[in-house]
């Protein structure tokens, strides 16, 4: 998977990783490629409900250790 952007939002809880990740996707092309790292379990849900409402796909979520993991793909 080609990642073009990269955050980390570990430490941050609810609503600040789906802030973070809307401002990077707002300054990334159309196709590219968002992974965003958190600790929020809660984020998985958020992250859920954020792509239906944007409209970014929302390629891939997975827990790695005490991280979740999401990739999103901007519209």
């Amino acid at each position: 998977m080609d990642i073009h952007k990269e955050i980390d939002t570990r430490g941050l809880n609810c609503p600040l990783p789906i802030l973070k990740a809307k401002k990077s996707l707002n300054e990334m092309q159309s196709g590219q490629l968002l992974k965003v790292v958190s600790t929020d379990p809660g984020s998985v849900r958020d992250f859920q409900a954020f792509a239906r409402q944007t409209g970014n796909d929302l390629v891939e979520q997975q827990k790695v250790g005490d991280d979740f993991i999401h990739v999103l793909r901007r519209r």
